[in-house]
């Protein structure tokens, strides 16, 4: 699978976790809370393979590129500080509802902005085969990548 193929099913698989929180009902707490981590779980891996590796890969291929990636570490860096207070609040707390709004609202203005803005330009430069190895290592980085929000390094800088 291609890098751009894999952030993509990514995107796909937290998108998915979002309409699944917004049709829980509104006392569906257990069930909130088992989305909500998920996509913790989900968004920091991902988080983390991005900045990692993608991205130094994305800019090294299309210079040009350079301030959307900025612009996405940014982006990330709101997110994982969204994403590790999520984790410690009750979803009976009348603020997680509005965290995790505001959280996907941010999450898909992202994801926009990669698939149509810049992952046409990473892909017209790398190649398939460029972007096959560097999905491999993508795949590959997942299994040892932090779940802590606050361990990718975009958290704290």
């Amino acid at each position: 699978m291609d890098a751009i193929v894999l952030l993509k099913d990514d995107h796909k698989t937290v998108e998915k976790l979002f309409k699944e929180f917004e049709q829980a009902g509104d006392s569906a707490y257990k069930t909130k809370r088992a989305i909500a981590d998920k996509v913790i779980e989900e968004l920091t891996v991902h988080t983390w393979i991005e900045e990692k590796i993608f991205y130094p890969a994305a800019r090294a291929a299309v210079p040009a590129t350079t301030d959307h990636v900025l612009e996405s570490v940014e982006e990330h860096h709101v997110v994982l500080w969204m994403l590790s207070e999520l984790a410690g609040l009750d979803p009976k707390d009348e603020r997680f509802d509005a965290k995790m709004t505001v959280l996907m609202e941010n999450v898909r203005h992202h994801v926009e902005e990669e698939e149509q803005e810049w992952f046409p330009q990473v892909r017209s430069a790398m190649g398939r085969n460029q972007l096959v190895e560097l999905g491999e290592e993508l795949t590959a980085a997942k299994p040892g990548a932090p779940r802590d929000p606050l361990k990718v390094p975009s958290a704290r800088e």
